[in-house]
């Protein structure tokens, strides 16, 4: 990715489009008003603009990811967070005890 901005957009893009859900759909369950939604998440997307913090954490909330996912650099580190976001606390338990091993 050639800027944060871009890498940020390109994860969003990537999880949203892996839940099935619109721009617009986002960006209302994220807070967003319902007339400008679908643009401010494809700005986003596209790493015109970078969402604020707080709009960050809305949206991993609501794409059920952990928010540092939007910032991670590496491929493999952002598909790692998501499992372990989304795992029981007993698989947590297991890919902790494998990471340290």
């Amino acid at each position: 990715m050639a800027n944060a901005n871009e890498l940020w957009g390109h994860r969003l893009k990537e999880i949203r489009t892996a839940a099935g859900l619109s721009q617009k759909t986002l960006g209302i369950q994220a807070g967003l008003d319902q007339f400008v939604a679908s643009t401010r998440v494809n700005r986003y997307e596209l790493g015109v603009h970078k969402a604020d913090f707080l709009i960050a954490q809305r949206l991993a909330e609501i794409l059920n990811v952990p928010t540092a996912y939007f910032y991670t650099e590496d491929d493999r580190l952002a598909e790692l967070m998501v499992a372990y976001h989304r795992a029981s606390a007993r698989k947590k338990a297991a890919i902790l005890k494998t990471a340290k091993e």
